[in-house]
């Protein structure tokens, strides 16, 4: 649309304006038409591409060259380029020098007008150069609904570049978590197996069945109890997960613990998100237990306070021989970085005083949302 307005009074000047020649007046207004369209023609080039000063530049030469055209044309609609061009004006620059540069053609124009400056101007009023700044209220309201558009544009893109980051935090977030539950499942109960093969292999070089049998049984008793815990791992990854205590009181019974759970301050629901990362790590709070002190007591405390939920997972001192290799350390890696999620703290450490002393408690405290 512009370049058909542009090219429409670039038409309608040629047409109409006299004279036109290569002598005299004829040169001088072929000249000042020809600047003209050039200043006119100029307005379609994008706004990034001229700079702030020549933009200035550009147009305060052509408001001149406008004027100057109505003073030298005895005829035609050289007034066209001055009124486009302030209302563009008004567009490109900023509303004080847009008014300034408006007032300028005003005025320049009005003169030119007043004092009837070149044959065939006595039949125009002076007044009908001081219209020609109008336009340019015009350009200055263009201009602001061009910046709130844009804003709005930007405004969106930027939400939208927004969304695609926390989408992209999200799926790094779940990779995580599968991440910890892979290890979870699957890290303790395969190392644990992997040694007891490895010791029934080395067994029979020696001869010994009952051992060899033993280590066998003992690595199927392992195995059972990772497809229990991957169970709950299934359980723990649904969103319809289980509540809390029933979850909780399943799992720890399953673990070979009956009445080991012990419930303080008025049980609520919790997030789901909350819900899973508790279990996730009683399950390997527990598995720890099994692993590092076979035989020693467990306790299990769930406390809902007014605004926090605190599971404390305690042991006491291995009873039997512990036969577990060197762990991953990701363990209570796993922990902290499912606590750090829900913004909670948790501490874990070996039991100095009481009945558990030499044993190992961990304690996660997750605040309310």
């Amino acid at each position: 649309m512009q370049w058909v307005l542009t090219l429409a009074v670039i038409v309608a000047g040629v047409w109409t304006i006299r004279p036109l020649g290569l002598s005299g007046r004829g040169l001088a207004v072929a000249a000042l038409l020809l600047v003209n369209c050039v200043a006119l023609a100029a307005r379609n080039l994008p706004e990034a591409k001229v700079p702030p000063r020549l933009a200035l530049i550009w147009l305060t030469c052509g408001v001149v060259a406008a004027a100057a055209l109505i003073g030298v044309s005895r005829s035609g609609s050289s007034y066209l380029f001055a009124y486009f061009l302030v209302g563009h004006i008004g567009y490109r620059l900023p509303p004080r020098q847009a008014l300034g540069l408006a007032a300028l053609c005003s005025l320049l124009c009005g003169a030119v007008l007043y004092f009837r400056i070149g044959p065939g101007h006595n039949l125009l009023p002076w007044t009908l150069g001081l219209t020609t700044g109008g336009p340019v209220l015009m350009g200055i309201v263009n201009r602001t609904r061009q910046r709130a558009v844009q804003a709005v544009v930007e405004a969106a893109e930027s939400a939208e570049r927004a969304a695609r980051a926390e989408a992209q935090a999200a799926v790094l977030t779940e990779r995580g978590r599968i991440a910890r539950d892979v290890h979870d499942v699957l890290a303790h109960s395969l190392a644990g197996i992997n040694m007891q093969l490895e010791l029934a292999d080395a067994l029979i070089d020696t001869g010994d069945l009952e051992q060899v049998r033993a280590a066998n049984k003992k690595a199927h008793s392992m195995v059972k109890e990772s497809l229990k815990q991957a169970q709950w791992t299934v359980h723990a990854l649904r969103e319809d997960s289980l509540p809390l205590l029933e979850s909780l009181t399943a799992m720890t019974e399953s673990s070979g613990h009956h009445d080991a759970l012990t419930v303080t301050g008025t049980v609520r629901e919790v997030p789901s998100r909350v819900t899973q990362n508790l279990l996730r790590i009683a399950q390997e709070a527990l598995t720890n237990a099994a692993r590092y002190a076979p035989g020693g007591e467990v306790r299990v405390e769930l406390a809902f306070a007014a605004a926090s939920t605190t599971l404390r997972i305690r042991n006491g001192p291995a009873t039997r021989a512990v036969s577990a290799g060197v762990g991953s350390g990701m363990g209570l890696i796993g922990m902290r970085e499912r606590v750090a999620l829900l913004r909670g703290t948790i501490t874990a450490g070996p039991v100095t005083d009481g009945p558990d002393q030499g044993g190992w408690q961990v304690e996660a405290v997750i605040p309310d949302e």
